[in-house]
């Protein structure tokens, strides 16, 4: 892609954005209930696909799709940059469910399923379980073949959005008699299905963006497996990949377009002079630069096929740690004044600004997708060629 050709299109998508860009949607989403910020997000959404910026990583063919990597880049630094609703409640469904059905699905589960993602249908992921988080290996949902059915009986937690959900992706056990990696099998599963309940988690912060799931007795088609039965294990990484690279740049971005509200507190608080806080907040400008640079590095190496096993992991640990210094600095700036405000933002996941609400929610980017303690040791086993961390495993 020619200097020409990303001017060019940087351009379009920035003129593009100025025009729809819901105009302050930042005071629309605060102090509002769950379904004020669902109908944002599916407005936004039909936007977005109408445009082909929902899916410019799906493949040629598609609407939107086709595009390089460079191009997706670009995309995603301009939706960074005009500070746009991220696609919370699409993100499972655009990236997780539609990337592992290219690579791992039948031709039929992609003519059923792709179409739906692409108007609006809202997946779920069903990975964990109250005692299998990132030890994800030890889940006991249990998937047991009835003829031409899967009978599943279980729980998964940390669901988003579940309750909204039209369909989840699971992962449930088909046998305990092997490695645990061994007895998985990954499925496609209707969340209207009968035996299915939906009990959303109310969160330190009130809200419930996540929630448990409970199985009892629900058939899910033998046509919805996907892979082989037994084989889930190798489908989840692939799920699990489709979240790196052009998220983590995205991410990155906000958090450096959002580094003036830092300063703007700074300033209202009259802490201008104050040495320390200055120095502090340098520093967390260069980190937030330093993971920006590290983002954009990775994805250079996926453009030239150099990328390395333990990239990915690096770049995920620094921007947990990033941020979390990032709202604990502007908590620590705001005072008293940054007391925690139940009518808090919606949609503008870790940087809304409520400094207490922000510094809370950063936390949990040290355990989802993967907790800093397993990004460590994909780094120094992988990476490092240190010895591998001695593991019992229990059923």
């Amino acid at each position: 892609m020619s200097e020409s050709d990303t001017q060019t299109l940087r351009q379009e998508v920035r003129t593009w954005l100025q025009d729809n860009v819901p105009s302050g949607w930042r005071d629309a989403m605060t102090g509002v209930d769950q379904e004020s910020f669902v109908q944002l997000q599916r407005e936004w959404f039909g936007k977005l696909s109408k445009a082909g910026y929902a899916t410019p990583h799906w493949p040629e063919g598609w609407p939107g799709g086709g595009r390089s990597l460079a191009e997706q880049k670009v995309i995603y630094e301009e939706v960074a940059r005009a500070d746009a609703p991220r696609l919370i409640m699409y993100f499972v469904a655009l990236y997780h469910a539609a990337c592992t059905l290219m690579e791992c699905g039948t031709e039929a589960q992609k003519e059923k399923y792709l179409p739906g993602i692409l108007n609006g249908e809202i997946w779920c992921q069903g990975f964990s379980e109250p005692n299998a988080g990132s030890d994800l290996a030890s889940l006991k949902t249990r998937a047991e073949r009835r003829g031409d059915k899967y009978i599943i009986n279980g729980q998964k937690t940390w669901s988003t959005m579940a309750q909204y959900a039209d369909r989840c992706l699971l992962l449930a056990r088909t046998d305990s008699s092997g490695p645990p990696q061994a007895g998985q099998t990954y499925l496609l599963l209707d969340m209207k299905s009968p035996g299915v309940t939906v009990v959303p988690i109310n969160q330190i912060t009130g809200d419930d963006e996540f929630a448990e799931i409970f199985f009892d007795n629900v058939e899910v088609p033998v046509e919805d497996l996907v892979g082989e039965e037994g084989q889930g294990w190798a489908v989840a990484q692939a799920t699990l990949a489709s979240e790196r690279g052009l998220t983590l740049v995205e991410l990155s971005q906000r958090m450096r377009y959002a580094l003036p509200m830092l300063a703007e507190t700074l300033k209202e608080r009259g802490l201008l002079e104050d040495t320390a806080l200055r120095r502090d907040l340098g520093k967390v400008i260069a980190r937030v630069d330093a993971c920006c640079a590290l983002a954009d590095q990775y994805l250079l190496k996926r453009i030239s096929g150099e990328e390395k096993v333990g990239d990915a992991s690096m770049v995920k640990l620094c921007y947990a740690q990033t941020l979390r210094e990032y709202t604990k600095l502007g908590r620590r700036i705001s005072g008293l004044q940054g007391q925690f405000d139940p009518d808090f933002m919606r949609g503008a996941t870790q940087e809304t600004g409520n400094w207490t609400l922000d510094f809370m929610n950063s936390y949990n980017w040290s355990i989802a997708g993967g907790s800093n303690e397993i990004q460590r040791n994909i780094i120094s086993e992988r990476v490092l060629g240190m010895p591998r961390e001695p593991k019992t495993w229990k059923l």
